[in-house]
Formats: structure tokens, C-alpha cells, sequence
């Protein structure tokens, strides 16, 4: 497994607002951008710079804000340059990061953003890059578990960040923690090619991928399609770039369609410029990365989408995830956490974007 495969899963198990600073949600937030008040910025460009904060380190994830970056669609769309700033276990959190100014934009989660709202961040999600959060039981093909009824009795291999939200998978599906059998687990899915557990919470794009190339077939179910349809890679904002710099934000909306448009139509091309470019001092593999690409896919592309453009959410699906939410035990409304409204008009100015 190379240096950066996904062995934290914080940014989607963060279901707390303990590691979002606490009272610092209530400070002042800044634009992050290097973008006058008039509009005007020092090096020329019409928005200036931004920082965008992702969710993890510089891997296959951000195909699409690779391709709006390389190809230019962020310099197009206004912006003199445009920070990627990596995330990671270590690193600041997007809502923390939005919290202090010193970010624009950052790319995280529902059960992520919301407790930070709920404790005082003025935030929204204004698109969803995965339909799907992935999220997943991988299990071995030869006792595979492809339900969550199939857990009963057997041993599963959970992460102490991944725990609440595996709870939440049981109570989505009307089962009790002790009809399971947890085991504490790291990151590494070794015990589950060993034979020590039946089943591995994992990442859909990076556990199976991994392990199938080294050997071990292997079957999955995304947590998604059993009662948590959480979405993931989410765009965030302050409220205050919603209020105050709509047309900035239209515009980098518009960079990340295009930008995410190439990346679904050219996975070696996305594998390539995380391997060779973004992702250079990681370590990635171009085979493995090119695999996660087309898993990946899969999660960006729907019904949804393609009716109404990437990073759509229908009200259907906000309302699942606001239940999903739920079921976590994050009490939030879809007004409080969702607005829509932007990549809307993004869309309706510019029908194009939908279909090619």
C-alpha cells in the first residue's frame, strides 16, 4: 500500500465538533483571496488568488480541480492562481481552515460540516463531487459479505474513527452492536487477507483496489446503498462568499465542472497528473491511481448529474442525507447545512456545462 492510501477516514468520521476548535467557530472570517474589495487584485486577474483547502493529501480525490488547474479553467474563469492546499490527519480542517480565513473554499463532508454549523460556523455546502460517500465493507470473495444482515455473527474490522459512523450503519439497518462482532483495527487491511476478520471498513477506491492487485479477490457494499446515502467532497463556503462574492464563487463553480468533466472522461490522464504532477512527492502508483480513477467515477457520475450537471444534488437527496445525518446523531435541517442555489444558476447561465 504506497504512503498515502486512505488509512484515516477523519474527514468523514469527524462527528463531533471537538476537533473544530471549539469557540474559534465564532471568529471573524476572512475571504482567504488575494482580491481587493473593488474587485481588483494585485496581480491583475479579476478574483485574485484563492486558497482551496481538500480533504485529504494530493491524490487521485482531486482529479477534477487537477484538470480546472493545469488546463487553465481556473485562470479563465478569473482567478490569478489558485493554492490546492493538502489535507490530511494532520493537517487543519476545512472548517477550521474557513473558520480563520485562511481558506476560500474547501472540499469535506456532511457529517463533517454539519456539526460545525451547529456549533456556530455560518457554512454551507453549495455542491457535492461524490453522489455517494465510499465508504464500504470489503470482505473476502470467497465468504463474501454484501449486506449489512450479512454482518451478523461475524467479525468486522473497524477504526476507532470509523466507529460512529459504523454504528450509524447499524442503526440505518435496524441491528444492534452486539450482533457484530467488532474488532479494532488500524489501516492497514492486512488482518482481513490473513484471515483474522471477515470484514474491513474501507474506502470503496482504495482497499478493494489494493488488495485485488495484491491478490486477494475480494467483494464490497458501499454503506451509500443501505440507509447512509451521505454524499462527500463537498464544496464548502462561509456564508459571508455566498453573501458577498457570488459571482466569484459562480465562477470557480464553473472552473470545477470543466474540470471534473475531463477528469471522468480521461482516468489516465486524472492517474498521470496525480502521479507525475500533484501528486509527485507521494509516491503513487500510475496503475493503482488509474483503477481509483475509474472506481471513482462511479461516485461523481449519476442519474442526478446527468440530468442536471456534476455536483447536482437533487432535493431528494438532501433530504436523505439530512436524515442520514440523523441517524448519526446530527440533529440539522437542510436549510442550515445545504444551499444549492448557486450551482443552479451556474447551470441555468450556462446549459452547456450539463451536456458536454
Amino acid at each position: 500500500m504506497n504512503s498515502i492510501d486512505r488509512r484515516s477516514f477523519l474527514r468523514y468520521s469527524a462527528l463531533t465538533g471537538a476537533a473544530l476548535g471549539g469557540a474559534g467557530l465564532l471568529a471573524a472570517c476572512g475571504s482567504g483571496s488575494g482580491s481587493s474589495a473593488n474587485g481588483s487584485s494585485a496581480d491583475g486577474s479579476k478574483y485574485g488568488r484563492v486558497a482551496v483547502q481538500l480533504s485529504w493529501l494530493k491524490n487521485i480525490e482531486f482529479a477534477g480541480e487537477y484538470f480546472a488547474d493545469s488546463r487553465g479553467y481556473f485562470r479563465d474563469a478569473g482567478f490569478g492562481s489558485v493554492d490546492l492546499i493538502a489535507g490530511g490527519a494532520a493537517s487543519t480542517s476545512v472548517e477550521a481552515g474557513l473558520d480563520t480565513g485562511k481558506v476560500w473554499i474547501g472540499l469535506s463532508a456532511p457529517q463533517t460540516t454539519a456539526p460545525a454549523i451547529l456549533e456556530g460556523l455560518p457554512a454551507k455546502i453549495v455542491g457535492a463531487t461524490f453522489q455517494k460517500n465510499p465508504f464500504a465493507i470489503v470482505s473476502s470473495a470467497g465468504k463474501p459479505i454484501t449486506s449489512p444482515a450479512e454482518m451478523k455473527g461475524r467479525r468486522i474490522g473497524v477504526q476507532d474513527t470509523n466507529q460512529l459512523i459504523f454504528n450509524a450503519l447499524l442503526t440505518a439497518n435496524g441491528m444492534a452492536p452486539g450482533e457484530v462482532t467488532v474488532v479494532p483495527a488500524q489501516y492497514d487491511p492486512t488482518p482481513l487477507a490473513n484471515g483474522e476478520v471477515d470484514g474491513w471498513v474501507s474506502y470503496v477506491t482504495n482497499e478493494p483496489i489494493t488488495l485485488a492487485a495484491k491478490g486477494f479477490a475480494n467483494r464490497h457494499f458501499l454503506f451509500a446503498d443501505f440507509g447512509l446515502p451521505l454524499v462527500a467532497e463537498t464544496l464548502t463556503v462561509t456564508q459571508s462568499t455566498i453573501d458577498n462574492e457570488r459571482d466569484k464563487l459562480k465562477a470557480f463553480l464553473v472552473a470545477e465542472i470543466k474540470g471534473w468533466r475531463d477528469a471522468v472522461a480521461d482516468p489516465a490522464e486524472s492517474a498521470r497528473l496525480a502521479v507525475e504532477v500533484y501528486g509527485k512527492d507521494q509516491g503513487l502508483e500510475v496503475a493503482e491511481q488509474t483503477e481509483e480513477a475509474i472506481a471513482q467515477n462511479g461516485l461523481v457520475v449519476s442519474a442526478e448529474t446527468g440530468a442536471n450537471g456534476l455536483l447536482s444534488m437533487s432535493d431528494a437527496l438532501i433530504e436523505q442525507n439530512i436524515a442520514a445525518l440523523r441517524t448519526a446523531k446530527i440533529d440539522i435541517t437542510a436549510e442550515q447545512l445545504f444551499d444549492l442555489s448557486i450551482l443552479r444558476e451556474v447551470y441555468a447561465e450556462n446549459p452547456g456545462l450539463i451536456s458536454g
